[in-house]
């Protein structure tokens, strides 16, 4: 054994205390798979965005990955069984409200065998010499993934995740063509995504009332809402239909326009140029009867929601006012439990965040795997890493006076003092995780001035490479000196 290999070796025993809780429900047909699991995990999350060959280092170990990727026995579902489990008991631990933070986004690659992965279709994103466009074959995956948070925004991890593409659902488009939408069952359309992880979710967490689902407009669906009632959990989404209401001869809008505003809330935003902005809002809330669309009455109850409209006073000109228009299942009493609603929605943004980690941190859509297996299982180890990522990141501004042993390991802490700027008093410099953690971010190029803002995503996870490599240094120096 190498020197190298002895180091990376080591480093694996090191670093073996999260990857271990990450894989450790994983139950393979073949235990060897699932220890190549934790090898590709170490390997994959000392390399951030770079390739397999890279983050391996030899062959025989690039050829395992390979191997690992496209075998028969591994799916997305057996290489994230573990992370599930590790996120229900993270969720355990944890104290209130669980917010389920429900998207799709979608990976695009270019492929000479588009077949292979999905086909998406044809764009023309380039031009020749002569600025003619020319036309290329793209082709995708899609993924639908549930992240719990905590309301303050810790990442607790993933509880559910799909993967499908669009010519597993091709002539939906066309036949809500023909005939009412809402008579095309639920079963036939890309929307059902919402309704398998909202049950997956719950069923994982275990605890259906301390769950409360979140999704943008594109989960306003009668269906999900059903599902919720009867599973005993908790919803809150941005609709974008107005529903038949009361007795069936007005809308939830007619009922709306009769409430009075119910208390005003300021909220600070960037504008879409990245300056502060601040707007005050006008709520409103009701809870109404609700009913399902006309086709669906037989199928579906009536049922009892809130609505919450939060709409901009007084917008200014050459911007388009805030407005934001919610239904939930949880009561609305005050104006304080408004808020709290808003508060919660605005968390929907933490699962943006995830995926831009994914593509642009591990560089997800750079992957020359062949097949739409192959790809998948990739990106599934990619979430993992991702939410460790987002994890560390959120841990060090939720809970700032938490032990470091909780992100770091004892080689990476003694790299990061190390790395500390000398002070005439190092005792009075506090070893939080905190302090830790903005350590770790300039290796990555944060400058950590007074006025600066916590650091981000990005730096976490150049400093997380950069660390890596260090400690590697330093364990085969030691080897090397001893």
């Amino acid at each position: 054994m190498t020197k190298q290999q002895r180091g990376s070796s080591r480093q694996a025993e090191d670093n073996g205390a999260w990857v271990a809780g990450e894989v450790a429900g994983c139950q393979f047909h073949d235990a060897r798979l699932g220890k190549r699991l934790g090898s590709l995990l170490h390997q994959l999350g000392g390399s951030i965005g770079g390739t397999i060959p890279l983050a391996c280092q030899d062959w025989a170990n690039t050829k395992a990955a390979y191997r690992f990727l496209s075998n028969d026995d591994v799916d997305e579902q057996a290489i994230l069984a573990g992370h599930f489990q590790a996120t229900r008991d993270r969720a355990q631990a944890s104290a209130g409200p669980l917010l389920i933070l429900q998207d799709t986004t979608e990976f695009s690659f270019k492929r000479d065998k588009p077949e292979l992965v999905g086909f998406k279709g044809v764009t023309h994103s380039r031009r020749d010499k002569a600025g003619r466009p020319q036309p290329h074959t793209t082709c995708g995956i899609l993924m639908h993934s549930s992240l719990a948070v905590t309301t303050q925004g810790l990442p607790l991890g993933l509880c559910a995740i799909k993967f499908w593409s669009r010519q597993k659902f091709k002539g939906t488009a066309a036949l809500k063509r023909k005939i009412n939408p809402t008579r095309v069952p639920i079963e036939e359309k890309e929307s059902v995504k919402w309704l398998l992880n909202l049950r997956q979710s719950t069923a994982l967490i275990d605890d259906p009332r301390r769950c409360v689902h979140i999704g943008d407009r594109e989960s306003d669906i009668y269906e999900l809402f059903s599902l919720a009632d009867e599973l005993g959990t908790c919803f809150l989404v941005r609709t974008c239909n107005d529903r038949l209401a009361g007795d069936g001869d007005h809308t939830i809008a007619d009922e709306m326009a009769d409430v009075r505003v119910q208390g005003l809330h300021r909220v600070e935003f960037r504008d879409e140029r990245g300056q502060p902005c601040q707007a005050t809002l006008e709520l409103r809330y009701r809870q109404i009867g609700v009913l399902p669309p006309i086709g669906k009455q037989q199928s579906y109850p009536a049922l009892e929601l809130t609505v919450l409209h939060a709409q901009e006073r007084d917008a200014p000109a050459g911007r388009a006012p805030l407005q934001w228009k919610l239904i939930t299942n949880l009561p609305v009493r005050s104006k304080a439990e408004a808020i709290e609603k808003i508060d919660w929605y605005a968390m929907r943004w933490k699962i943006e965040t995830f995926h831009k980690i994914l593509k642009s941190g591990c560089r997800a859509e750079d992957s020359r795997l062949q097949t739409a297996d192959r790809l998948t299982n990739l990106i599934s180890i990619y979430c993992i890493l991702s939410w460790r990522i987002f994890w560390l990141t959120m841990l060090g501004r939720v809970a700032p006076g938490s032990s470091p042993g909780d992100a770091f390991t004892k080689d990476e802490l003694a790299v990061l003092d190390r790395l500390s700027p000398k002070t005439s008093t190092p005792e009075l410099v506090p070893r939080t995780l905190s302090h830790y953690a903005i350590q770790l971010a300039k290796l990555g190029g944060y400058l950590a001035r007074k006025n600066d803002p916590p650091p981000g995503n990005l730096v976490m996870w150049r400093g997380l490479t950069r660390l890596t490599d260090i400690v590697l240094g330093m364990q085969l120096a030691a080897e090397t000196c001893g």
